[in-house]
């Protein structure tokens, strides 16, 4: 009985040129892998390659003057950090004349501003994208946003002014009620002035509260825009979903645009922080200067590096200008570590990365 012959496999062939070029098999046996990903070589105009140059140009000119600012300010406070050394941080007199230099009460008024601006900004700003983004109507959207948006192009004296003959008659009435309700909280408490026979309100005026209440206002539009930019990027396949398993409109927000939103809420909340870590004109106008070192917001005086570089400036000796320049160099690098993490928090945000819904 003879074995069955078994006809050889038949082996594919040499490539040959198929149409417009691409190679193809001469053979029955076909791979799966016989398109190759050809190089995209892009030849852009005139046009194109001016934009780009000038992009890069622009670009590159703001590194090297933010580059410039923080060396000019790091040589110049060389010698402040070779003198004092690291008691220049510690130390919260100001008293070049005696040869007490030091930052402390000033880096803590200028958080204990920031940080009462931020308290009372955050949810205005919160609120206020929400409703732009998910609730209002279409015909009075642009306004709305017009509207918040000039809110950061009024000058900062303006804000202080309003803050000063405005703001800080109610508000020191509300501080002394703050005080006498929830003085049991750190926060809250104020020392002297409690049982005056005759209400003046001196004691609570010129504050770190008055100061942080100008500064929300101008911080707002920044955390606005920010967080309405990110809200309106939310995904519109998750928004319709939500939906439809019967989810109300509070109910959308809730699962799918705060979630998603969650970067932008903190990147824009950092930006408007490291706006109102350096205010100056409208902080000012408003506070009365004070080097003690305490937190308390409510009570009468308070110092910020910026208010303190801007009151001791113009009559400043050599010493005494580089102990300035130290405290703005100190104040350059808080800022620009807060607005960098700021700004990458807000970039992951926009493009959707490290967000679950």
């Amino acid at each position: 009985m003879s074995l069955p012959t078994v006809a050889p496999r038949p082996q594919p062939g040499p490539l040959a040129p198929g149409p417009r070029g691409a190679p193809v098999l001469d053979g029955p046996d076909l791979p799966s892998s016989v398109d190759t990903p050809r190089r995209i070589r892009a030849n852009p105009g005139t046009a194109d390659r001016i934009f780009h140059g000038g992009a890069r140009l622009i670009g590159a000119s703001v590194l090297v003057i933010t580059g410039s600012i923080g060396v000019f300010l790091a040589v110049q406070a060389y010698p402040t950090l070779k003198h004092y050394g690291f008691g220049f941080f510690t130390q919260s007199q100001w008293s070049p004349d005696r040869g007490i230099v030091g930052i402390a009460s000033v880096l803590l008024g200028t958080l204990t501003i920031a940080l009462v601006a931020l308290m009372i900004a955050f949810p205005l700003a919160l609120m206020s994208a929400l409703y732009i983004s998910e609730y209002a109507p279409a015909r009075i959207k642009p306004v709305l946003v017009s509207m918040v948006d000039l809110m950061a192009a009024v000058p900062s004296i303006v804000y202080g002014l309003w803050g000063y003959f405005l703001i800080q008659p109610e508000a020191a009435k509300t501080a002394y009620w703050l005080h006498q309700n929830f003085g049991w909280l750190p926060f809250f408490h104020a020392v002297g002035g409690t049982h005056e026979p005759i209400w003046t309100g001196k004691n609570y005026s010129s504050s770190a509260f008055i100061a942080g209440i100008a500064v929300s206002m101008m911080v707002l539009p920044m955390g606005c825009a920010v967080m309405r930019e990110v809200f309106a990027k939310a995904p519109i396949g998750e928004r319709e979903a939500a939906y439809a398993l019967g989810a109300t409109r509070w109910g959308m927000v809730r699962a799918v645009v705060l979630p998603f939103g969650r970067g932008g809420i903190i990147g824009g909340m950092m930006l408007a922080l490291g706006r109102a870590l350096g205010e100056t004109i409208a902080v000012v106008l408003i506070i009365s200067p004070d080097f003690s070192l305490k937190f308390r917001p409510l009570e009468n005086g308070t110092i910020s590096v910026s208010s303190l570089i801007a009151g001791r400036f113009g009559d400043s000796s050599p010493a005494q200008l580089s102990a300035l320049l130290t405290a703005g160099f100190v104040l350059f690098l808080i800022t620009l570590v807060v607005n960098t993490f700021a700004a990458t928090i807000v970039n992951r945000s926009r493009s959707g990365a490290g967000t679950d819904a």
